[in-house]
């Protein structure tokens, strides 16, 4: 039997966020471009070197990026708007950057996740930005015309695959489809398909490929997740179109096409119809579909079989999978085994965390030891179970532990979920009565002016935590600091007049970690960082087991910080989806079941926090749009328990108590009804970046409650002017009731700059003014 190794793509971060810390160097300006573009060197280097002794066949180049790697398929086809003063040739750092993160001349540029690059002279804001599919994985949404022509304007894909073979190394170089880029593109002209410019696209797709293959390249890796969705005709004809021309115009040059996140269902027809070499297909979400695949499959078509989570970070179960895979793999064939996805989304190495629970670890497999799992299993395919028996015995021992740990199980929390009822998960009156209760308790005025949490996590905060967690600093200095901290924000706020305020967050290092480092049921590592985008990483809380509270979490520094103000002060939670989605989610269980004890729990916090006497209670829900699955058809039954899940945290308090929720980028329109079921008092959601264009989804919809839209994007270090803002709340007036507006930034101001972040807040609130002015 001929069974390979391939990864679909690695981590570009680096084990100790190498690249983080030379993106922000050279953001900040106290590196140059030669330095920021040799530690991006390095890294591919030692990655590509790596996999190499590990027994990887199939090495992926151009699966690196600097940011992010939709935007460098922007770069690649020249698609790169006129707001960015590009006038054609190679797309360099500083119009890369600019689309990135926005530009603003010379302004202050931020350290810690965002900012302009070195584009003097230039005002623009960044591109919009939206999530990968169902992950947390931000990408900068393409924008294309009509009439956008392309041009080969980037040779980052060339350069990289002649970069690794120079090394020793011959890989398979990674392109996103021109399907995918045009499905996930945008156009500001109102009915524009941009699907239309496929013809005017795929010409620059075949110039590199023919510069692929006269550089050496033999496969290309060309991901077109598109087809896991719900596609139409017209999709389905686009990708044969594409394809047909794509191997005709570069015949030399073997194409893989790669699907993930789901199975092909209804598009296998449509995926093994077209001409290329080999098929790569997610076995992880989609297990039940490997024998039609099979069936289907053309004579002499590779095919690529991702049965290693690439998104999770449990260890497989690998005598299993070859029970499972064995029977059923031809030897007149050739097979690959892969991550079900890029190990993008998973963490680097296991070996490197010391301080997590020994037996939790022994349960867990990070990108590198993913891999080791792929070569294991293609040595027992190749050479027989006994060459590896020590590692299948291994991996046998390890799952039964995990099965039969007392950690996993608590007969109290499954005591509590099941005396759950429906009333619990529903408010006591409809909103309308609601909102009377509110106006007259909270006094504000009309467009009420807030944030939607955190505030900057400056060095000196930073450094004050590590010293915390290392010991050198006490705990009673470590709160006094804290308090600090708190009071002065408290003060500054009322200083520039904001109407609802909010502690800062100083104490809180993540806004799902903070939480689950105090639930039961959650690990943590020190290492095990995901990019979200750019140079901002996260570390993922671990759920292993049944979870509950064992005490308050915020109840004593909401009580504080309202002390220090006659302003109401909003206690601030994570919600039980968010904290689900942006947790490595254990597989033994449902996840709905692991997210309604994950409600319960916030349930606790939130009655605690309204009888501490919080008026206004904020339980964000960011991540509930991209835990939506990929095909409708599985829609109503996720938003039925994350809407319940949502409810049963917020349902515990009196009417007269105000809840807010958040929600992150994202397309709005689909779940809007959902939305409205979750009965939350206000929403605050990420509107900047798109001129307000995801209030339409609520005006159509009609929606009820109150709405925070934000007036300006957090991603950027740009500090918009007050007309700007102005601008978005007329923009806003215009599709919702002024009643129903309150002012606030996209999202939190953790990862700003306090210079940036005070003059954006006091433009915000001069912005207020004028239009509380404006309308009488």
């Amino acid at each position: 039997m001929s069974v390979t190794v391939a990864t679909l793509g690695f981590p570009r971060i680096g084990p100790r966020r190498e690249l983080k810390t030379a993106l922000e160097r050279y953001w900040s300006g106290k590196t140059s471009a030669e330095a920021l573009l040799a530690t991006a060197a390095d890294l591919r280097a030692k990655t590509w070197a790596r996999q190499q002794r590990m027994g990887v066949g199939h090495i992926p180049s151009n699966d690196f990026s600097l940011y992010d790697h939709v935007l460098d398929t922007s770069a690649m086809v020249g698609a790169i708007p006129p707001i960015y003063g590009w006038s054609g040739g190679e797309v360099g750092l500083d119009t890369y950057f600019a689309m990135a993160r926005g530009a603003q001349g010379h302004a202050e540029d931020d350290a810690e996740d965002c900012g302009h690059g070195h584009h003097q002279g230039l005002d623009a804001p960044a591109a919009e930005m939206t999530k990968w599919f169902d992950t947390n994985y931000h990408y900068l949404v393409p924008e294309v015309s009509e009439g956008q022509s392309f041009a080969l304007s980037s040779t980052k894909a060339i350069d990289q695959f002649q970069e690794a073979k120079a090394q020793g190394v011959h890989t398979r170089p990674v392109l996103l489809g021109p399907v995918t880029f045009l499905k996930l593109a945008k156009s500001k002209a109102a009915g524009f398909d941009p699907r239309g410019l496929l013809k005017d696209l795929l010409p620059v797709y075949a110039a590199v490929l023919n510069r692929l293959e006269l550089a050496g390249a033999d496969w290309v890796q060309i991901d077109e997740p598109c087809l896991v969705l719900d596609l139409d005709e017209d999709d389905k004809a686009a990708l044969k179109q594409a394809y047909r021309l794509l191997s005709r115009m570069a015949p030399g040059v073997k194409l893989v096409l790669t699907t993930y996140f789901g199975g092909l269902g209804d598009n296998l027809e449509t995926a093994v119809g077209l001409p290329v070499a080999g098929l790569h297909v997610d076995l992880v979400r989609a297990p039940g579909q490997l024998d039609r695949v099979i069936a289907a499959a053309r004579p002499g078509q590779v095919l690529s079989l991702g049965v290693i989570d690439g998104r999770n970070v449990w260890r497989a179960d690998l005598p299993g999978l070859l029970d499972h895979l064995a029977p059923r793999l031809a030897a007149d064939r050739q097979w690959v085994l892969a991550p079900s996805c890029s190990l993008l989304h998973a963490p680097i190495d296991l070996e490197i965390e010391t301080a997590i629970d020994a037996d939790v670890k022994s349960w867990l497999a990070f990108g590198l030891q993913k891999i080791e799992e792929l070569v294991v299993l293609a040595r027992a395919l190749n050479e027989g179970r006994v060459s590896v028996a020590a590692q299948l015995d291994a991996s046998r021992a390890a799952a039964a532990a995990r099965r039969s740990s007392p950690k996993i199980h608590d007969p109290a929390v499954a005591a509590r979920l099941a005396s759950v009822t429906e009333r619990m998960a529903r408010r006591g009156v409809t909103f309308g009565k609601r909102q009377a209760m509110q106006i007259g308790r909270l006094d504000l005025p009309s467009l009420p002016t807030t944030t939607i949490g955190s505030f900057p996590q400056t060095d000196k905060v930073r450094k004050a935590r590590a010293d915390h967690d290392k010991g050198v600093l006490s705990d009673a200095d470590y709160e006094s600091f804290l308090r600090e901290e708190t009071a002065r924000a408290v003060r500054w706020q009322e200083e520039i007049g904001l109407d609802v305020l909010v502690h800062g967050e100083f104490e809180r290092n993540d806004m799902v970690q903070y939480f689950g480092e105090q639930l039961q049921g959650f690990a943590f590592t020190r290492h095990a960082w995901v990019q979200s985008y750019g140079s901002r990483c996260v570390r993922p809380p671990i759920l292993f087991g049944d979870v509950s509270r064992p005490r308050p979490m915020t109840v004593e520094w909401w009580r504080y910080a309202q002390s220090l103000t006659e302003k109401p002060i909003k206690g601030m939670l994570t919600g039980p989806v968010t904290i689900l989605n942006w947790s490595f989610v254990r597989d033994d269980v449902p996840r709905e079941l692991a997210c309604r004890q994950i409600a319960l729990a916030i349930r606790d916090e939130v009655t605690g926090l309204e009888a501490a006497g919080a008026k206004i209670i904020q339980i964000d829900e960011a991540a509930l749009r991209e835990g939506l699955p990929l095909r409708r058809g599985e829609w109503e039954s996720y938003l039925g328990w994350a809407v319940e899940s949502f409810r049963l945290a917020a349902s515990g308090v009196a009417d007269h108590t105000q809840i807010h929720t958040h929600m992150c980028y994202a397309e709005f329109n689909d779940i809007i009804a959902a939305i409205g079921a979750m009965d939350a008092d206000v929403i605050s959601i990420e509107t900047a970046r798109s001129k307000m264009e995801l209030l339409d989804a609520f005006a159509d919809y009609a929606y009820p409650a109150e709405i925070g839209p934000g007036v300006y994007d957090i991603h950027s270090p740009r500090v918009p002017t007050v007309g700007e803002m102005a601008d978005l709340l007329a923009a806003a007036q215009g599709r919702l009731s002024i009643g129903q507006l309150w002012v606030n930034p996209d999202c939190g101001l953790k990862t700003r700059k306090w210079p940036e972040t005070r003059a954006a807040l006091v433009n915000m609130v001069a912005a207020a003014k004028a239009a509380r002015k404006a309308v009488g």
